[in-house]
């Protein structure tokens, strides 16, 4: 039998879970700006950042398969948000521009 005290435990781990799914996602927002300000991503490797893409591109049917509302939001956001990192690193990796 669970008791009132137990519920309200698993009521705030969950809640806490749920806004650590959504913030941590948008820590990859001064990555993106700092990027954007430098032009150039030269200081990131491509393998870490498609290494970490593709492992979250493979997690997200199993996120929005799952009930786990954390899972789904954090999934979610942090695969969108890392989009954007990936787009930003491989637009100023001069590897893969045309320099004029």
């Amino acid at each position: 039998m669970v008791s009132a005290y137990q519920i309200a435990i698993i009521q705030v781990v969950n809640k806490i879970g749920m806004l650590a799914a959504v913030v941590l996602p948008f820590f990859n927002i001064p990555l993106i700006l700092r990027i954007r300000k430098r032009r150039s991503s030269e200081d990131i490797s491509l393998v870490w950042v498609f290494g970490v893409w593709i492992s979250l591109l493979c997690l997200e049917p199993a996120a929005l398969l799952s009930r786990d509302l954390n899972f789904k939001l954090f999934s979610t956001l942090n695969l969108i948000f890392f989009s954007l990192v990936v787009f930003y690193v491989v637009r100023y990796k001069k590897i893969l521009r045309k320099e004029a």
